[in-house]
């Protein structure tokens, strides 16, 4: 069983993934190869992630947290995609994740529907919640803020960001060190809807393997 801070330990570095995507609704099914790298967050890094974005008015406890910067785990990532038609597509982001119990306060007035089912989660004292921050988002350019999940006894973290036309839940299980099994299920979203969504309009899972970095 991985802690949440030796499940992020265990992510830096690079992977490499052979990925199948399905659209149910068009029934297509493509495929594509990845190669993305992962290094851990400066302080610096996870202050600025916290401070500009828009969608979440975030205080967090950065006194908890300042000699030990992996409880506030996070990565700056670049990846590289290339699809079975030959389209490339490349990307750079940075991801911080915020445990709920280093949240002093939160906007409440942002509000979003109840997750998917598949974001759905009920064994409550296996499981770390908090606020997922990027500072790009895959399917909406800008900052975003999204929860996340994670459960020690299944080394499973789940990452459920809500777009204005989507909510992707991307989920990530460590089957060993250097084995991860990676899914997400995109759902149509109406704009800002307050709906729980229900239609799936993507579905894609691949295998990861991390490889030395030299």
């Amino acid at each position: 069983m991985l802690s949440i801070e030796d499940f992020f330990t265990n992510c830096t570095g690079l992977w490499k993934t052979d990925r199948t995507y399905h659209t149910p609704l068009d029934n297509e099914v493509e495929r594509s190869y990845t190669e993305f790298w992962a290094i851990p967050l400066t302080i610096t890094d996870k202050q600025n992630l916290i401070t500009p974005n828009e969608q979440l008015a975030l205080q967090v406890d950065l006194e908890q947290v300042k000699d030990n910067e992996n409880h506030l785990p996070g990565f700056a990532i670049a990846f590289d995609t290339v699809s079975e038609k030959g389209e490339k597509f490349s990307m750079q982001l940075k991801a911080l994740f915020v445990p709920y119990f280093y949240v002093l306060s939160v906007d409440k007035s942002v509000t979003y529907p109840d997750p998917p089912t598949a974001a759905q989660v009920t064994i409550e004292e296996e499981i770390i919640k908090g606020f997922y921050l990027r500072n790009e988002g895959y399917s909406e350019a800008g900052a975003i803020a999204g929860r996340f999940t994670y459960q020690p006894t299944r080394q499973t973290l789940e990452m459920t960001t809500y777009y204005r036309r989507s909510v992707a839940v991307d989920q990530m299980r460590f089957l060993a060190p250097d084995l991860r099994l990676r899914t997400i299920v995109t759902y149509k979203r109406e704009p800002d809807s307050q709906q729980t969504p229900t239609e799936v309009s993507l579905v894609g899972f691949g295998l990861e393997r991390r490889y030395p970095l030299n």
